[in-house]
């Protein structure tokens, strides 16, 4: 038996989970984290997530009482015309300052917590179907994955070692990729691809092409329609957007940079967390400067030049082929809406926390998902 958390439940290991922990998730991996070795990883990891935002409807109740039958029926059209809010599964910490999974709609409503756990619960993945979330749980054995149902029923642990980040889904809700990665300041420094069968918990490399394993690959995202994934790479010196058949053959840079230097912090610019639109014909990611570069990780007190760094961090959006790349604007940690719209979060001064927004035919809203004052560790929707 598996202790799930903070609920005195427990998630039995049922015999299919001991015969799939046998496949080695493709790296030997120390069982335990080092608390004293690990704490700028930590830092690290806390800072990226934490980078990672009724009134007309009130005057249509009102006109409903007015004797007007004109009034009555444009308030009727008006409720018949309201889009229905989205839902989202959204990380962040609960009181004890943990972070859990969230329940809720695009607008802050029907909120419901889904889990309740002893260590963080973080990077939720909904699947295609709408039936199933996937995300990472902080453990004494590293970084677990753990699948369950919208409403934080039925939780099972999917992998029992290692440091696993960054799951997402391809197209048969079935099958989920994420990275693994071994100790350092950045994770994608030295990591792997993995794919996971959800049913049968077995799991094995991403890429089989020999040429592709040679390289460190993180921060996986297969296609739409299931023939290409779209991944970190620093095969070619820095870290870009690279994509590639399932296999890992064909790969290319996709998002061309005018210069890989940025000569005025004497620093290179990076890009990391892809993140394809639901059409597949577009991938965002984040770009600038890494995190690596600022004072909480060089021990040196330097912030303005802190603040030119965070000046460098924006959200971009380029088509498959690599063309018609455009700025989406500050930001990192992109996802897409699933009518289409990026998304995109920077931290906010006034909130102490995360500023998340979402594009619209009329412009930039904020999304009110994550409490001022509080830590984020990323958001899905709903497909």
């Amino acid at each position: 038996m598996i202790d799930s958390g903070g609920t005195g439940q427990s998630v039995k290991q049922t015999s299919r989970f001991k015969k799939a922990s046998r496949v080695k998730l493709g790296t030997k991996e120390n069982r335990f984290f080092n608390k004293h070795k690990e704490r700028k990883l930590e830092d690290w990891w806390n800072c990226r997530l934490s980078f990672y935002s009724r009134v007309a409807l009130l005057a249509g109740l009102l006109f409903c009482h007015s004797n007007s039958p004109t009034a009555a029926q444009d308030a009727t059209d008006h409720l018949a015309s309201k889009p229905d809010l989205r839902e989202i599964i959204v990380s962040h910490a609960d009181e004890k300052n943990n972070l859990q999974l969230y329940h809720i709609k695009e607008d802050g409503s029907s909120k419901r917590q889904i889990t309740d756990a002893k260590h963080d619960c973080m990077m939720p993945a909904w699947s295609p179907d709408g039936k199933k979330i996937v995300y990472v749980q902080q453990s004494d054995r590293g970084l677990d994955l753990w699948l369950t149902s919208p409403d934080g029923k039925n939780a099972e642990v999917l992998t029992n070692s290692g440091r696993n980040v960054i799951p997402s889904w391809l197209p048969d809700s079935t099958h989920i990729v994420w990275m693994v990665f071994t100790p350092g300041m950045d994770p994608s420094a030295e990591s792997q691809l993995q794919i996971l069968n959800t049913e049968t918990l077995q799991s094995r490399r991403l890429f089989s092409d020999p040429e592709q394993i040679k390289f460190s690959n993180s921060m996986p995202v297969v296609s739409p329609d299931g023939e290409r994934v779209a991944f970190v790479s620093n095969r070619g010196g820095r870290f870009r957007v690279w994509m590639s058949k399932l296999d890992g053959s064909q790969a290319k840079p996709i998002s061309p940079l005018p210069a890989d230097y940025d000569e005025t912090l004497n620093a290179p610019i990076a890009q990391k967390v892809p993140c394809w639109s639901p059409d597949g014909k577009w991938i965002a990611h984040w770009e600038g400067v890494e995190m690596s570069h600022l004072s909480k990780f060089t021990g040196k007190p330097e912030p303005k030049r802190d603040k030119l760094i965070s000046d460098t961090w924006n959200v971009w959006v380029v088509g498959r082929d690599g063309k018609n790349k455009r700025k989406a604007g500050r930001g990192d940690d992109p996802t897409w809406s699933p009518d289409g719209f990026v998304t995109r979060s920077f931290p906010d001064p006034k909130k102490d926390g995360p500023k998340i927004m979402v594009q619209t035919k009329l412009g930039w809203k904020e999304l009110p998902i994550v409490p001022p004052g509080t830590r984020y560790g990323r958001f899905a929707w709903k497909p």
